[in-house]
């Protein structure tokens, strides 16, 4: 195993940083802002412990303008465990203002990804605002098409129900 503590943010799954890109893109000349979402990274095999980048979360209601996202604080669901925020800077500037910097408290790892939001066009910071390395990592995550890929049969076993007794 790697040395990391089991809280630590060890890296990101492609498909998140991926899906990141592509929503800043498609926000531009909009800022994109999102939070980021863990899981244990023994999950994946990838040989730390800690946590894996492997969700962004899109806030309902978030703001967003050509030089700043606000985010509805009040529609972050109760139990979403953050471990970060990511957003975009469409002028390309991969260094984070003022008024980014007040919104790192929470969180250990912050991206800023830029235009033209290519996949070096980004990077991850502490909390101070400091770089920090995060590592990408190609695992397979959990499809989210797949969570609803179930028919009225399977609800009615998981009820007891007897397709018969209807």
């Amino acid at each position: 195993m790697g040395l990391s503590r089991s809280g630590d943010v060890v890296g990101i799954a492609d498909d998140a940083l991926t899906f990141a890109l592509e929503a800043s893109r498609e926000s531009h000349p909009d800022e994109y802002m999102g939070l980021l979402r863990g899981e244990p990274a023994s999950e994946f095999d990838i040989g730390h412990d800690g946590l894996l980048v492997t969700d962004v979360l899109i806030i309902p209601g978030t703001e967003s303008n050509p030089v700043s996202a606000t985010v509805k604080t009040s529609m972050v669901p109760n139990d979403f465990s953050s471990v970060g925020s990511i957003h975009s800077h469409p002028n390309g500037v991969l260094k984070p203002s003022q008024a980014d910097l007040a919104t790192f408290g929470k969180g250990q790892v912050h991206i800023i990804v830029g235009h033209p939001y290519g996949r070096d066009d980004w990077v991850a910071l502490d909390r101070e605002g400091k770089r920090r390395s995060l590592p990408v990592y190609d695992v397979d995550l959990d499809d989210p098409e797949d969570f609803f890929d179930f028919t009225q049969e399977d609800i009615d076993a998981e009820l007891g129900i007897d397709g018969d007794e209807l």
